[in-house]
């Protein structure tokens, strides 16, 4: 049995063929999935589709590059949604700086322009104005939702993109008064270990599959056996040999095969250790 940690059910992508998906989850022994809200409107149609399939649960939250368009208030219709016994965590919460305003604009410039920009004092000061509004908002919404979290005795799936001091930063202020999982994590060891070093967890994607997912397997091959879980990201970051199509859920075991083999261990112990984890960290008695 496996637990499919960290999916995104109500996007689109899966409208087509949503039975199947859920039928090839079953036939790869991915057994429970955890379909995550990305924003108050996409928590609610995670909680919907939790209500109607037994084994999906739901996780609810505002993913942070959204934090700039989402309503002055997402704590009041989350914390309602949390009554849902489906509902197994806040998020997917956290900070994510990879596309800081500056950095969208130079996108949208050619070459030429951005060098120019780059040597104007004034761009710089207002850039990096908007680049602190940019990350002060997503800081803002991130307590509130650990707040959240705290208040409701509730665990915590944390992204985390380009943002890594800042976001230990904030987790250090709560200390143990909440436990987090760093999904999709791509970082090092030693990053590794700070995140178990606090109390969390980190989750492994089809990234660990890669070519140049190096670094991740050794990761995945080197953390405590008890430390982590399986996810997909799905519909994205598919696994290979299913690289650059859809993801989706029955791609955990996929996941799971190849960090058993990176650590030189079987299958059926990479799906004891993760299930039992996942199991402790969400929950699911909860209905």
């Amino acid at each position: 049995m496996l637990i499919e940690t960290h999916a995104h059910l109500d996007y689109p992508d899966f409208a087509p063929d949503f039975d199947d998906v859920l039928r090839r989850a079953n036939e790869a022994g991915v057994t429970r999935i955890i379909t995550i809200g990305t924003s108050v409107e996409s928590s609610r149609r995670a909680v919907e589709l939790a209500e109607k399939y037994s084994s999906v649960y739901a996780v609810i939250g505002v993913h942070p590059t959204y934090a700039h368009e989402a309503d002055s208030d997402v704590v009041t219709p989350l914390r309602e949604l949390a009554k849902n016994p489906r509902v197994v965590a806040i998020g997917e919460i956290g900070l994510d700086y990879h596309y800081l305003p500056s950095i969208e604009a130079a996108k949208r410039k050619d070459v030429q322009v951005f060098n120019a920009l780059q040597s104007s004092t004034e761009e710089q000061i207002e850039a990096g104005i908007e680049d602190g509004a940019y990350k002060s908002k997503q800081a803002e919404m991130f307590e509130q939702l650990l707040d959240l979290a705290v208040e409701l005795r509730m665990n915590v799936v944390i992204h985390q993109r380009d943002a890594w001091d800042d976001t230990l930063e904030i987790l250090r202020d709560y200390g143990r008064q909440v436990s987090g999982v760093f999904h999709c994590f791509g970082g090092t060891l030693e990053q590794a270990n700070e995140v178990l070093g606090l109390g969390h967890l980190v989750s492994f994607t089809g990234i660990v599959t890669f070519k140049n997912g190096k670094q991740v397997r050794d990761v995945a091959a080197n953390v405590p056996l008890d430390s982590f879980m399986v996810e997909t990201d799905c519909p994205y970051l598919a696994p290979v040999p299913f690289r650059g199509k859809r993801c989706e859920p029955a791609y955990t075991r996929l996941v799971a095969e190849e960090i058993a083999k990176a650590r030189g261990i079987s299958l059926e112990e990479i799906a004891g250790a993760t299930t039992a984890t996942a199991q402790e960290f969400f929950r699911f008695d909860r209905g």
